[in-house]
């Protein structure tokens, strides 16, 4: 089975519970041991998984030390949470990059079959290439979203690395990409070519600013994401406390945990990963945090995906001066939909997605004729 590949948590993260009171999340969860072995997986519902693989990685020349991640994450309390929650272990480097990509889809595939939300941390980006293949194995679109401060599309030879791995996905047969969003991207670490692929494909771009101006346009995106990867590059040096290890313009630690918190809540997040982290104690800390916030948002999903109109929402249509948009409302979240109606051409690509999460404003913009940008992209993706 692939998560034999799994070696047990270090002892040392186990030891560094002894002194710990009984309620932090360290002794209220599931840890693979070597003296217990792998949990049990049957009603599992949220599992974490450490990786080491950073040869495609920025930090290529460092080690991340996974077990001070757990020593930080095993101490905070958990909220009020009725979940099974469990920490498998380690995937050790395969022989070559391929081998631990392998590994990554196997376990990654068997989770998903399993319906169990995977937490990865750790690694270089390029991980989360082998998550998108469990898709291509399963014959499902997928919608992937990344909190990075770059396209990470190829630089020169380079077809996959930590920096560009976004190309091998838009090039692997069969292409099952539905849509790619990037939060937080910064101007001078993207190419033109780069935006000008962004544009063509109709992928969403939010900049740097946008994202800290208003955390919550992240919402919707999260909604419909299918996997999230944080590249934890993208932090300001203020977050990890080390000029040398940050940047001077990036996300702040309270903008990461919100929205680590809007990708919980998402009902269709099953991969959920942080790669490219830097060893310093304030990364340990606030990469702890991100996965709590993580964690809560699952504990309080609104079981609202698939969504059935049938019951709990209001329709309202907004006629603009040269189509109708239909949009929907949650009574139960307050959350907001579109149809995606081409009148021109409905295939079954566009058949089979029909819905795109949006927010009031984008109501509010139709209600103008004005059509939603989201609206738009979406349609010409599907075309």
């Amino acid at each position: 089975m692939s998560l034999e590949l799994l070696v047990p948590v270090n002892n040392e993260a186990i030891l560094s519970l002894a002194m710990l009171p009984k309620q932090v999340i360290g002794k209220n969860i599931y840890i693979h041991t070597k003296e217990s072995g792998l949990p049990e997986l049957k009603g599992l519902q949220v599992a974490i998984i450490g990786l080491s693989e950073q040869r495609n990685s920025f930090f290529a020349n460092t080690q991340y030390e996974i077990n001070q991640f757990r020593q930080a994450f095993y101490e905070l309390y958990p909220g009020n949470w009725n979940l099974k929650i469990a920490d498998l272990g380690d995937l050790s480097n395969g022989l070559k990059v391929d081998d631990t990509y392998f590994a990554v889809k196997e376990i990654g595939y068997h989770l998903k079959q399993m319906n169990i939300t995977a937490i990865f941390i750790g690694g270089s980006h390029d991980l989360i290439f082998p998550l998108y293949q469990v898709f291509q194995d399963f014959k499902q679109l997928v919608n992937m979203v990344s909190v990075d401060r770059s396209f990470d599309f190829s630089q020169e030879d380079e077809l996959i690395s930590g920096r560009s791995y976004m190309s091998k996905i838009i090039m692997d047969k069969p292409n099952v990409l539905n849509n790619y969003t990037n939060l937080g991207f910064q101007n001078y670490y993207c190419a033109l070519e780069e935006k000008d692929l962004m544009d063509k494909l109709y992928f969403e771009g939010f900049r740097l600013g946008e994202v800290l101006e208003d955390v919550t346009l992240a919402e919707p995106i999260f909604r419909d994401a299918d996997i999230v990867g944080i590249d934890m590059k993208c932090l300001s040096w203020q977050a990890i406390a080390d000029p040398l290890k940050g940047q001077p313009n990036g996300i702040d630690s309270r903008s990461i945990c919100a929205l680590s918190r809007y990708a919980g809540i998402s009902d269709r997040v099953g991969f959920f990963g942080l790669y490219e982290l830097a060893s310093t104690p304030m990364t340990d800390q606030l990469a702890a945090q991100a996965i709590w916030y993580f964690i809560e948002g699952i504990e309080y999903r609104f079981d609202e995906y698939p969504v059935n109109f049938n019951s709990g929402f209001l329709k309202f249509n907004v006629a603009l001066s040269d189509r109708t948009l239909v949009f929907h409302k949650s009574e139960k979240s307050n959350r907001w939909w579109m149809e995606l109606t081409n009148d021109l051409h409905l295939n079954n690509k566009i058949k089979t997605n029909a819905l795109i999460a949006c927010t009031q404003k984008d109501y509010e913009f139709a209600k103008q004729d004005i059509i939603p940008e989201r609206w738009y992209n979406a349609i010409k993706r599907l075309n």
